[in-house]
């Protein structure tokens, strides 16, 4: 089964390496957005079956944005994973308080990807 996914980072190479192992490795469609507003945006006009999500991001942060998309009745479905470089326990446990389907450490494996993400989503490979 195809799955879409919305990759959101504001870093163009992680946004387009994340996609190409995506596309590549697991043959998922994929959106990208380059800000948290963007991203509302997408996530809205066509729900995704899976959001990547940067923590850090200029105007409006991973965070705020998924409390934006959990405030969104289009939207709070959406199981979203956050990827951050910030993977200290104390703030992996902060990120998953949120409620997000699980947090992954930046740098990522391209070719590791589309399974840490299917496991965390119980999704079959």
């Amino acid at each position: 089964m195809s799955r879409r996914v919305l990759v959101v980072d504001d870093d163009d190479a992680i946004r387009e390496v994340a996609k190409l192992s995506l596309e590549l490795v697991a043959g998922w469609e994929v959106e990208v957005a380059s800000s948290g507003l963007e991203a509302l945006d997408l996530a809205v006009a066509v729900p995704p079956d899976a959001i990547l999500l940067d923590v850090m991001m200029p105007a409006m942060d991973g965070p705020t944005t998924f409390a934006r998309l959990q405030a969104d009745g289009r939207t709070c479905d959406v199981p979203v994973v956050l990827l951050t470089a910030k993977v200290q326990p104390a703030e992996r446990r902060r990120w998953e308080r949120l409620g997000v389907a699980g947090v992954l450490a930046k740098p990522f494996d391209p070719l590791e990807l589309p399974g840490q993400i299917a496991d965390l989503l119980g999704w079959d490979k």
